[in-house]
């Protein structure tokens, strides 16, 4: 089974950037899509960004303009690139692969914003 990692999370102050990887053990080609997600303590996780197989990205209205989604099929790696980061950005980022019932999840990058 095709496992995600996630890497490049840290601390950054506010205003700063970071650039998030999700390395997938196999073709992502194969998923029909694939996200970011984030959960900050005591809250739900949300959404933050998602690209089909045909390149198309959403994003959550607190991140667009900010953060932008791409992918690397040679490579197998989708990025998440932030800049202009704010303290209400710090969460954990959990990469996410779906295809029709296979739903897959990373374990998870621990983004800090702050001074």
């Amino acid at each position: 089974q095709v496992q995600l990692v996630e890497s490049g999370g840290g601390l950054v102050q506010p205003g700063g950037s970071l650039t998030l990887s999700c390395a997938a053990s196999g073709n992502i080609s194969w998923f029909y899509t694939m996200a970011w997600y984030r959960q900050a303590p005591g809250k739900q996780r949300e959404l933050v960004a998602g690209i089909t197989s045909g390149g198309s990205t959403n994003y959550a209205d607190s991140v667009k303009g900010r953060f932008t989604f791409s992918r690397d099929n040679a490579k197998n790696t989708v990025y998440l690139r932030m800049n202009t980061l704010k303290p209400e950005d710090t969460a954990v980022y959990y990469c996410n692969g779906r295809r029709g019932f296979s739903n897959l999840w990373g374990q998870g990058t621990q983004v800090t914003v702050s001074s």
